[in-house]
């Protein structure tokens, strides 16, 4: 029986140590082509990685991203679209536009030296012959009372009486003031002839921009407005109905327009030149 064992056992051993080598060798051959396979797909990646990192794909890739992206043009106006609706930049635009150019803010200040000027040398004035008051604190729209006038004259005594204290006017200063004459009119009361037309408009030659000259001062312009009253044989209306109708400042302003025009064209014969 042992006998027996140890030839089985023989056998088996005789077995393993003749198994067929070409069997081995294709395990081998297996293993090691599995290897290779697998080695050989690392190496594909490998290059397929390497081939995609080339300069001539990157570009490819770039320029795909590039046509992915909004361009120059598209973004800067994408850009100000979204600026507009979100007003983005609202103001800085608003700020600067608030801003006049130079030479009208140079104007404005002249303007304003010369209003103020004008307006303290008015108030030194001992005489009452004129006083001003600014229309709602605004430096450049005046009104002023006309305290006296030839005390000779028909009009004074209408003053007398109807128990009229002053002549009110209007005087408004325009931007280039006083390079440009100012716009004046009567207010109250209403007046006839004295070279005073509808809406309150006053046909004085020194008044437009053709008789106009920078040194006139507003007492000037109103001693030679009470001056042309006078010779004008100025009087208060007292027409009943008509005294109590207001003047205008949208006549006024037509009148003046009108008379401009006509004496433009004509002449400034009648009032004379020095009557305005």
């Amino acid at each position: 029986m042992a006998t027996l064992l140890r030839k089985i056992g023989l056998i088996r051993l005789h077995d393993r140590d003749t198994e067929d080598p070409k069997h081995h060798q294709g395990s081998l051959k297996g293993t090691k082509g599995n290897q290779k396979n697998n080695a050989n797909k690392h190496c594909q990646t490998a290059n397929e990685t390497n081939i995609l990192s080339t300069p001539e794909i990157k570009a490819r890739k770039l320029d795909q991203q590039g046509k992915d992206k909004p361009t120059g043009k598209d973004k800067q106006g994408k850009d100000a679209k979204e600026k507009q609706q979100t007003g983005g930049s609202g103001s800085k635009a608003t700020s600067a536009s608030s801003i006049p150019p130079p030479h009208r803010q140079h104007c404005t200040q002249v303007r304003t030296r010369r209003l103020m000027k004008e307006l303290q040398e008015i108030r030194r004035l001992g005489d009452n012959f004129i006083t001003v008051e600014l229309v709602e604190d605004n430096l450049f729209d005046w009104n002023v009372k006309l305290h006296q006038v030839d005390k000779d004259s028909a009009l004074w005594q209408d003053m007398k009486e109807t128990s009229t204290e002053f002549i009110l006017l209007n005087v408004t200063f325009p931007d280039n003031f006083p390079f440009s004459p100012p716009f004046m009119r009567v207010l109250t009361p209403r007046l006839e002839n004295g070279y005073v037309l509808d809406g309150g408009a006053i046909c004085m030659e020194l008044l437009t921009p053709r008789g106009w000259s920078s040194a006139y001062t507003v007492e000037a312009v109103m001693r030679q407005f009470a001056a042309s009253l006078v010779k004008g044989q100025g009087r208060i209306c007292r027409k009943a109905g008509k005294s109590k109708k207001a003047f205008s400042r949208k006549e006024a302003e037509a009148t003046f327009k009108s008379l401009v025009k006509t004496h433009e064209k004509y002449g400034w014969v009648s009032p004379p030149v020095s009557d305005g």
